[in-house]
């Protein structure tokens, strides 16, 4: 049996909000790197932190470079 659906909802305590972003971080760039790996896939992955710090995942060194001219423009 699968599991049931969660609610999302924003996490008001800024701490524990944090804390949660980065173990979600975390594992949201292990699961890239599974992907990449296991499907034999290119990989970009790029995240913001709410204070606007950027983390990158890439499984080729070429993709991050091509994304560069979009993601300086969120900035």
């Amino acid at each position: 049996m699968g599991r049931g659906r969660v609610q999302l909802k924003r996490i008001e305590n800024k701490i524990s909000r944090q804390v949660t972003f980065s173990k979600r971080r975390a594992g949201l760039l292990k699961k890239a790197h599974e992907i990449s790996v296991l499907c034999e896939a290119d990989v970009a992955l790029i995240v913001f932190s709410t204070k606007g710090k950027l983390f990158e995942y890439s499984s080729d060194s070429r993709l991050i470079p091509f994304f560069i001219p979009s993601i300086s423009t969120l900035s």
